[in-house]
Formats: C-alpha cells, sequence, structure tokens
C-alpha cells in the first residue's frame, strides 16, 4: 500500500503542478490545438487543488501549513487566468 503524503509534501507536489502547467507550451493556432492546450492546464491545476483540499479540515496539521493550503487554494483561479490569458 502506498505511503500517505504529509500536507507538506501535498503543498510541495501543488506547487510542482503549477510550475508544470506553466510550462505547458502554447499553440501558434487557435482551434482544436487551443482547446486541448486549455484542457491540460486545467486538469493539472484541478489536481494541485485536489491535492490540497482537505488539508485545511484535518485537525492535526498545523496551522501555518493550513495558512499555506488556502493561499495556495485561493491563488488557483489567478493562476489559471494568467497561463491562459498569456503573458
Amino acid at each position: 500500500m502506498a505511503r500517505a503524503l504529509t500536507p507538506e509534501q501535498r503543498i510541495d507536489k501543488a506547487n510542482k503542478l503549477i510550475e508544470d502547467a506553466r510550462k505547458i507550451p502554447r499553440p501558434d493556432s487557435v482551434g482544436w490545438e487551443l482547446f486541448s492546450y486549455t484542457a491540460q492546464v486545467k486538469d493539472t491545476l484541478k489536481k494541485a487543488f485536489e491535492l490540497v483540499k482537505l488539508i485545511q479540515h484535518s485537525p492535526a496539521t498545523d496551522p501555518g501549513t493550513k495558512k499555506k493550503a488556502r493561499e495556495l487554494m485561493d491563488s488557483l483561479p489567478v493562476v489559471e487566468k494568467e497561463i491562459l490569458k498569456g503573458s
């Protein structure tokens, strides 16, 4: 059986997933390539959200870690807009 990740490991892995979403190459054309790109970005960010969403409800997790998880969750919509709108 796989060992459960600690809350700190979950936050680190979620941050890595956010960086991976930023590294997904943006297509030059509009059409199915752009649709696929958008789906990949949203799926990657959803995985990051799923990793940290329950940390805030864990009684054993310290408040500092819960705060980091909440900040990460709150930043995901902004990150998604940044990535999909392009800089």
